[in-house]
């Protein structure tokens, strides 16, 4: 696993007594998801109003490639546009659809540079909330002290958090969370695994 070796090392024993949580480069992962998912259409595909704006966005090549690498035909396709909404995908099919909108989503706010940049913001970053493991089943003997929420305003990382996040690399984004962790001084060690992590913005 990257990262300092001793860092997640320190996990294993404290795990035993049951501790939840999840590594911190996982968490970044997450956290970025929520943000790509709550910027795009909030209507359910199950919707019509949901269903055609999917649709309209799909509505270009790459977006008609998005929908064939879901498994959805050019012809069924031709169908549904022609069709003017009289003609509904099958449930699988809406499934497909969404897949495809927030596949090609994603895409385009790393390609455009969107993401990032609303990250860094101007070189002022953003806060962070950090939320610790759950200690609430560990045995009061065996808990960590002072395990509280943490904040911090975290600048420079977002250009190479991106990246690593657009090629799927686990391993780098737990390296950025080492990174991002350090500035907790001697506390960085109980944040190497946390419950969630939230970004401001």
């Amino acid at each position: 696993m990257a990262g300092s070796p001793d860092l997640w090392s320190r996990w294993g024993e404290f795990q035993r007594f049951e501790a939840r949580g999840m590594r911190g480069g996982e968490a970044l992962i997450q956290e970025l998801n929520r943000i790509v998912y709550t910027s795009g259409v909030s209507s359910p595909v199950t919707s019509k109003r949901g269903l055609s704006a999917r649709l309209r966005y799909l509505d270009s090549k790459a977006g008609r490639e998005a929908l064939r690498d879901q498994g959805v035909s050019p012809r069924t396709l031709r169908t549904w546009m022609r069709s003017k909404g009289k003609v509904s995908p099958t449930a699988a099919n809406r499934d497909r659809i969404d897949s495809a909108y927030w596949e090609r989503r994603r895409e385009n706010l790393i390609r455009s540079g969107w993401l990032a940049r609303h990250l860094d913001n101007g070189g002022r970053g953003q806060r962070m909330e950090i939320y610790p493991v759950d200690q609430a089943h560990v045995p009061e003997a065996r808990r960590r002290p002072a395990l509280s929420q943490r904040t911090l305003t975290v600048r420079y990382i977002w250009g190479d958090l991106v990246d690593a996040w657009a090629k799927k690399d686990a391993d780098t984004i737990d390296e950025i969370w080492d990174d991002v962790i350090t500035d907790l001084d001697s506390d960085y060690g109980a944040y190497a695994y946390v419950s969630s992590i939230g970004i401001s913005g």
